[in-house]
């Protein structure tokens, strides 16, 4: 099952309600936690990511798939990570409206959010399994506009960090959102 922004149809909201998917106060704490990391001061400061609109999205974007590439390989990890992407696409709706894009343009921005995040999602997935140079080479263009390896590797460095400590972390520890990004450094 692919990911799809607003893709809840009968037999999605039947699959939900028959597996364990987190309350919607889970969802809403395990997104917070992908968003509040994403806004962490030091990966503007100290490593080089723009502190722009295109960047926090960027980071957002890293997080959220970090996030979600544990989370698929939990039981009942593909309803959760619908469910979780669902909420990033409420997210950016939202605050595309914010920002004063009118209602006919929202759909075209979104389906552009999406293949943003599936194009990250797909280099990050590649580099991940082939080596931290790699992986610093993908957040370097992605993240850092093709500016500055050194910054993309200690990026890099973070990111694998990251990704253990989510593989380390037990199923209900996920589920329940009782967990927590290491510290950029």
């Amino acid at each position: 099952m692919g990911l799809a922004c607003g893709t809840h149809n009968a037999l999605a909201i039947q699959s939900l309600q028959q597996t364990r998917i987190p309350s919607r106060g889970t969802i809403e704490a395990i997104y917070g936690m992908i968003v509040t990391q994403a806004r962490e001061p030091l990966f503007y400061r100290d490593f080089g990511v723009p502190d722009t609109v295109n960047g926090r999205f960027d980071l957002l974007v890293l997080h959220l798939w970090m996030v979600l590439h544990r989370l698929k390989s939990i039981e009942g990890g593909v309803d959760l990570v619908q469910t979780l992407f669902d909420r990033f696409c409420d997210d950016m709706a939202a605050n595309l409206r914010e920002m004063g894009v009118g209602d006919l343009t929202v759909p075209k921005r979104m389906q552009a959010f999406g293949e943003a995040f599936y194009g990250r999602a797909a280099a990050y997935d590649l580099a991940l399994a082939v080596g931290r140079e790699p992986l610093a080479q993908a957040l370097c263009k992605n993240i850092l506009n093709g500016e500055g390896i050194e910054n993309a590797r200690r990026l890099a460095v973070y990111t694998e960090a990251a990704v253990a400590a989510l593989v380390g972390t037990d199923e209900a520890s996920l589920r329940g959102a009782s967990w927590s990004f290491p510290a950029p450094a």
